[in-house]
């Protein structure tokens, strides 16, 4: 089988699902103006809602990181991939089993897990995929030519080690008879946060410390620097789920303990974004911002950092009484998953895109003006819902303020979000159009050549 046809597989499949996701994102926002919109049991707003997360978590984001590191593991360990042939299987096997999943999520067949609602037994197949995907992983570290792993190796394995735990955590144990109440919501947000934090942060986190000194051609800031991010974010991110549930029926211990390993998530951010930032200060200037690929991956980490802050001040328990369950936390999670970690993916994308083609990128003007569009689109799109968060939170501590009077107070908030979520929307079109073209499509000189070719005939 041709080499990197698995890479290219899922990359092309996720930049589908990605549009599927914004979709049903767009449609969520309209919602909040116009509940009647969509007034079918299919389109109601739970299962439009949870098909916009599970698809933009499994069907995009996942699936990205997943191709990516197909395809940067070879290069990094100097060998082929362990199995093409598994990767391709992995790829077929993954997509039947989220299509299936969302179909669950369509027919209002859920299981009670934020992030987690594929039902059996899709969710054991995903499982099943990871494993498969881990075989590769494990196999082609086994099989490399260099003694010594980079950084974006570390932070894969840990991945995939993180993922199998957090994962079966969250979808299976939580889900036996014997786990009820307050110990099924303390697995259940174990598994919500260290999705975020185990899974999709040191698999975009892996991305970004490979692309960076490749796309700017320099060496990383630091190489003891990240693998004291590595080990730091390894032992203290695991505990952080439950400052979602400050205030509430669990252990004051355990807040405590969720609150103090928030804040010292700063250190392994700072490692990071100090790594990232040194090598761009470092990169030639020319060539520090030339390009979609080096904005993609400076704006991802400007959004990685306030994030990251903006999770340990969540954890304080006089600002989490405001702002928890409110519009703050939609904006912090899609800062996360969309503004951070999206923008990686992208940026793998179009890094890669030209590579498997084997020719450039069929147009970098078009790539900047998706990335504009997106940014100037995406600001106003997270500050707005963390403004609404604060008057939602201040709000319902007024005892004799309805629900209907505060969603009238924020509506300004929600019709600015759907708005800057429909020039998201728009501009991934760009995306989609500019990375399909890099496979499928004739570039301008090739018309040009075969125009001349028939003339001269």
């Amino acid at each position: 089988m041709k080499q990197d046809t698995a890479a290219k597989t899922a990359i092309i499949a996720s930049c589908f699902y990605f549009g599927l996701a914004l979709t049903m994102g767009l449609l969520t926002a309209l919602k909040f103006i116009v509940p009647t919109v969509g007034e079918i049991e299919y389109l109601s707003m739970p299962r439009v809602r949870m098909l916009h997360t599970n698809i933009n978590l499994f069907g995009w984001l996942l699936q990205a990181n997943i191709g990516i590191l197909f395809w940067i593991l070879p290069r990094i360990l100097h060998t082929k991939l362990f199995s093409e042939k598994l990767g391709v299987a992995t790829g077929i096997l993954y997509n039947l089993t989220v299509l299936g999943g969302f179909a669950c999520i369509l027919l209002g067949k859920v299981k009670n897990v934020e992030y987690g609602e594929i039902p059996p037994p899709f969710d054991y197949l995903i499982a099943v995929c990871w494993l498969l995907f881990a075989i590769n992983v494990f196999g082609t570290v086994a099989t490399r030519k260099v003694k010594y792993l980079y950084v974006t190796v570390w932070y894969t394995l840990g991945a995939v080690i993180w993922t199998t735990f957090v994962f079966i955590t969250g979808n299976m144990f939580s889900q036996m008879p014997m786990v009820t109440g307050v110990n099924q919501a303390n697995l259940i947000w174990f598994y919500v946060h260290n999705a975020v934090g185990l899974i999709f942060t040191p698999l975009g986190v892996a991305i970004a410390y490979y692309l960076i000194p490749k796309q700017l051609d320099t060496p990383i800031y630091s190489h003891k620097l990240s693998m004291v991010g590595f080990w730091v974010i390894s032992f203290v991110y695991v505990w952080t789920g439950a400052h979602h549930m400050l205030h509430g029926p669990v252990s004051h211990w355990l807040q405590t303990v969720a609150i103090i390993f928030s804040f010292s998530l700063i250190i392994p951010v700072m490692a990071v974004i100090t790594n990232f930032f040194g090598t761009f200060a470092t990169a030639p200037k020319s060539i520090r911002m030339k390009g979609p690929v080096p904005k993609l991956l400076m704006m991802g980490t400007v959004y990685y950092i306030f994030t990251c802050l903006q999770g340990p001040f969540q954890a304080i328990r006089s600002v989490n009484e405001i702002v928890s369950k409110t519009d703050w936390v939609v904006g912090h999670a899609h800062m996360a998953l969309f503004g951070a970690f999206s923008y990686y993916a992208m940026a793998g994308v179009y890094y890669i895109a030209p590579r498997l083609a084997g020719r450039r990128l069929y147009s970098e003007k078009l790539g900047d003006l998706q990335f504009w569009i997106m940014t100037l689109a995406s600001i106003p799109f997270f500050a707005v819902l963390w403004i609404s968060g604060v008057v939602q939170g201040y709000a319902w501590l007024n005892p004799e303020n309805t629900f209907v009077a505060t969603l009238a107070a924020i509506r300004h908030a929600h019709i600015m979000r759907f708005s800057t979520g429909g020039l998201i929307f728009a501009a991934y079109f760009l995306f989609l159009y500019n990375v399909l073209q890099t496979f499928f499509g004739k570039y301008p000189e090739e018309v040009e050549a075969a125009e001349a070719a028939a003339v001269s005939e």
